[in-house]
C-alpha cells in the first residue's frame, strides 16, 4: 500500500555496527523510497560499499533526498566497522545515537522512532551500558515507569506480560497488579495509535487449559479471572482466561485484536510461526512510537550480504503506519 510522505520522517538508528543493521538499512531505503521517509542517525563508513546516500544537516531534509538517496543524519563512531566482531569504540557513539534519535522524536523532527538491532554485551563493555536492552533506555530517556512489548504483524498481535525470566519464576513474578498495567497500556496504545476504538482483548491463561476449572493451576480462578471480570465491568472488550492451545488458529484470531499472554514463548512462538520474516517488535508506553525488527545483530551473517531485510521494512512501515493515525486522531 502506496502511503502519503510525512513531513517528519521516521528516525531510523543504525544499532550495532558489527550486525547486519548497516546492510539492511540501503535495502530498506531501496524497498520504501517510493513509499514513506526515513533518516538514519549512525556512520555512513559502515554502510555497505556501493550504498547511495546523502549526509544531510536536518531531518526536514529527508522528504527531498529520500528519492535519490539514503538520507544520513552523519555520527563518527570513529574505527572502521568489522562484520562480525565488536568494535569497543562503537559502543558510546551507539549509545549517543539512540539519545539523539529520541531527541528528535520528542522535538517533532521525526514522527517515530525505528532501531536497527543492538548488542547489550558490547555495549555493557564498550560503554557501561547499564540497562537490560533498547526498551529499558528509551524508558529511561522518555522518563516512562511502565512499557510493555508488543509483537506484530499482519496475522496477530501479541503481548507478553512477562519477558525474558525463567518458566519457573513467571507465577511468582505475575501479579493482578503488572497484568493489569499491561492490559490498560495496550488498550490505550491500540486506541492512539493504532486507530482501534474499541480494542478487543484476548487474555491467555498461565496453565494448560486456562487451569481447567483448577485441576492443573489455581493462577486462573484465584487472580486472573477475577481481574478481567473486573475490566468488563468497567467497559473493556476483554475474553479470557483462554487456554492458550486454541488461540491462535484463524478463525480464533478474527476474534480479538491483540492477545495478552502470560510469559514469552506463550507469545512469541505463535507469531514467529505464523510470520517469522515480518514480525515487529513495538513498545507500547512510551510517549513517542517506537519500533523495531523482530531479529537480533546476526553477527554469523553481517557484511555476506546475506540478511533479510523484511523485518525492518515491516517495523518502518508500522512506524509510519501508527504516526498516520496519531496525526489523523489529532486532527
Amino acid at each position: 500500500m502506496t502511503m502519503t510522505a510525512r513531513a517528519a520522517p521516521i528516525a531510523l538508528t543504525i544499532g550495532e555496527p558489527a550486525g547486519v543493521g548497516p546492510d539492511l538499512v540501503p535495502l530498506a531505503w531501496d524497498a520504501l523510497r517510493g513509499e514513506l521517509d526515513f533518516v538514519l542517525l549512525g556512520d555512513p563508513t559502515h554502510l555497505p560499499p556501493g550504498t547511495v546516500f546523502e549526509c544531510v544537516d536536518s531531518t526536514a531534509e529527508a522528504a527531498r533526498v529520500m528519492p535519490r538517496a539514503l538520507p544520513v543524519l552523519p555520527m563518527d563512531f570513529g574505527p572502521p566497522r568489522q562484520p562480525g566482531q565488536a568494535v569497543a569504540a562503537h559502543a558510546p557513539h551507539v549509545v549517543a545515537a539512540i539519545a539523539r534519535a529520541v531527541a528528535l522524536v520528542q522535538a517533532g523532527e521525526a514522527a517515530a522512532l525505528c532501531t536497527a538491532p543492538i548488542h547489550k554485551k558490547a555495549l555493557k563493555d564498550g560503554a557501561g551500558f547499564a540497562f537490560p536492552g533498547h526498551t529499558e533506555y528509551l524508558a529511561h530517556l522518555a522518563g516512562a515507569s511502565d512499557v510493555v512489548m508488543m509483537l506484530a504483524c499482519e496475522a496477530l498481535r501479541v503481548v507478553p506480560a512477562t519477558i525474558h525470566i525463567p518458566l519457573s519464576d513467571v507465577p511468582g513474578r505475575l501479579t493482578r497488579a503488572g497484568l493489569e498495567r499491561c492490559i490498560r497500556l495496550t488498550h490505550t496504545d491500540l486506541q492512539s495509535r493504532f486507530g482501534i476504538g474499541a480494542p478487543r482483548i484476548a487474555v491467555a491463561g498461565l496453565n494448560p487449559h486456562a487451569g481447567e476449572g483448577g485441576a492443573m493451576g489455581m493462577e486462573e480462578i484465584e487472580m486472573i479471572s477475577p481481574l478481567l471480570d473486573d475490566l468488563r465491568d468497567q467497559g473493556f472488550d476483554i475474553q479470557g482466561p483462554l487456554p492458550a492451545d486454541t488461540m491462535f488458529h484463524p478463525a480464533a484470531r478474527a476474534r480479538y485484536d491483540v492477545a495478552i499472554c502470560m510469559y514469552h514463548d506463550q507469545a512469541l512462538i505463535p507469531i514467529k510461526t505464523l510470520d517469522f520474516d515480518r514480525g515487529v517488535n513495538v513498545t507500547l508506553g512510551l510517549p513517542f512510537i517506537r519500533t523495531s525488527p523482530d531479529h537480533g545483530t546476526a553477527f554469523d551473517i553481517a557484511g555476506t550480504g546475506r540478511a533479510n531485510p523484511t523485518s525492518l521494512i515491516a517495523a518502518l512501515r508500522m512506524a509510519a503506519q501508527m504516526a498516520n493515525s496519531v496525526a489523523k486522531a489529532d486532527t
